[in-house]
């Protein structure tokens, strides 16, 4: 198991296999200089190193509390990768994400969660809620779980989609401290009976110096933007929204429990 203090390897991608066209921001399976294969996340995709960003700090603060999550890695891709690839759109993709981009061990033979299959007791299902809830992870639904069934055991997938406030950096403190709406269209919500419980348990695990650990990860390269002039603003930032969200859980907590009330 990898920890916020281990060193994230990097990998160089010598293979592109096939794109994967169900995600927005059409990830691929690619092979790596290790030869194994990863699901690819590229910088150059819609919503740029932010995408990524969020996928390593949800990644990694997963794999902290103890769900399993596929081993992420950086991936970097040569200028010259890509340049016979027939599709212009890929080609173009693969252009305007030279460099460094992030990828997931692919889990061979995986299939996706299906909640009508497989039930989720309410300690974990409670555990994933009150996870994606700090996150503000707005896409584990039935319409896309973002879950996996490998081994006969569960693996969560593709956090891309959390921390959506740093697309804007509008208003961050406040939205820091606001319940989380979208909760009400998570997965596993119903059998979530137990975010008392959990929420004292993560709390108690999650501590800032590990949040921290897990912020400096992130490459100076990603943070770029508008909103603050160096990266060493965006890591403060990243380490003040996520203390605050820390700080005030029972707000998510409660939003939770009350989204919940009107399923069971």
């Amino acid at each position: 198991m990898i920890t916020p203090t281990s060193r994230i390897r990097t990998v160089d991608v010598t293979r592109y296999v096939t794109p994967l066209r169900e995600g927005g921001s059409l990830p691929a399976i690619a092979e790596a200089d290790d030869d194994f294969l990863y699901v690819l996340k590229f910088r150059g995709a819609g919503q740029g190193p932010r995408a990524l960003i969020a996928e390593l700090i949800g990644g990694e603060i997963a794999r902290y509390l103890g769900f399993r999550v596929p081993e992420i890695v950086f991936a970097t891709l040569d200028e010259a990768f890509g340049r016979t690839e027939p599709d212009e759109e890929i080609q173009d993709l693969l252009k305007f994400s030279q460099g460094l981009n992030l990828a997931l061990h692919y889990l061979q033979g995986a299939i996706t969660f299906d909640p009508t299959v497989t039930k989720v007791d309410p300690d974990l299902a409670s555990k994933i809620v009150w996870l994606d809830c700090l996150l503000t992870n707005v896409d584990r639904t039935a319409r896309n779980t973002n879950m996996l069934m490998w081994h006969k055991e569960l693996w969560l997938i593709d956090h891309g989609a959390s921390l959506y406030f740093h697309h804007s950096w509008t208003n961050w403190k406040e939205s820091a401290k606001r319940p989380f709406a979208q909760i009400k269209d998570h997965v596993l919500l119903r059998q979530a009976s137990k975010l008392d419980e959990v929420d004292e348990q993560f709390k108690a695990k999650l501590d800032i110096s590990a949040v921290e650990e897990i912020i400096d990860l992130i490459p100076d390269e990603w943070l770029t933007g508008d909103a603050f002039d160096s990266s060493a603003e965006y890591r403060r930032a990243y380490r003040r929204f996520l203390e605050l969200r820390l700080a005030n859980s029972n707000i998510f907590v409660e939003g939770a429990k009350n989204a919940r009330k009107t399923l069971v």
